[in-house]
C-alpha cells in the first residue's frame, strides 16, 4: 500500500494522472460502473485516492466507511465540469474534523 495513489474519473479527468505513472479508473457516467471502480479501489488499499468532483457524490457512501481510517487520504477535486461546491463541503467537513472548525465556512453567512 505505501505510496499507491488510484484516480477515479471520466476520460479527461484521468488522462494527465496516468502520464504520471499513478493507477487510473476511468469511468464512464452509468453509475454501477463508478460504484464497481470504487469498490475495486478500497479493496486495493490505496494510500491516496483522487476523484473528479461530478462523479464523487456517487461514491461518497463507498468511501463513507474510511473517512476515519488514517488511510486512504481521499481527495475530490473540480475538474472539467463547473464545480458545484461538492469539493469545497468535503474539504471543510475535512478542516472541521482535523481543527473542531470549519474555517472554509464563511462568517458573512
Amino acid at each position: 500500500m505505501v505510496g499507491k495513489v488510484a484516480v477515479l474519473g471520466d476520460a479527461d479527468f484521468v488522462m494527465p494522472f496516468s502520464a504520471l505513472g499513478v493507477d487510473t479508473y476511468s469511468v464512464g457516467h452509468t453509475t454501477d460502473q463508478i460504484i464497481e471502480n470504487a469498490n475495486k479501489i478500497i479493496t486495493e488499499r490505496y494510500a491516496l485516492v483522487v476523484i473528479a468532483e461530478n462523479i464523487a457524490p456517487v461514491v461518497e457512501e463507498a468511501f463513507a466507511a474510511l473517512t476515519n481510517a488514517p488511510t486512504p487520504a481521499v481527495l475530490v477535486v473540480p475538474f472539467t465540469t463547473e464545480s458545484k461546491g461538492f469539493a469545497t463541503r468535503v474539504l471543510g467537513e475535512v478542516l472541521k474534523t482535523a481543527t473542531g472548525i470549519n474555517i472554509l465556512q464563511s462568517s458573512l453567512a
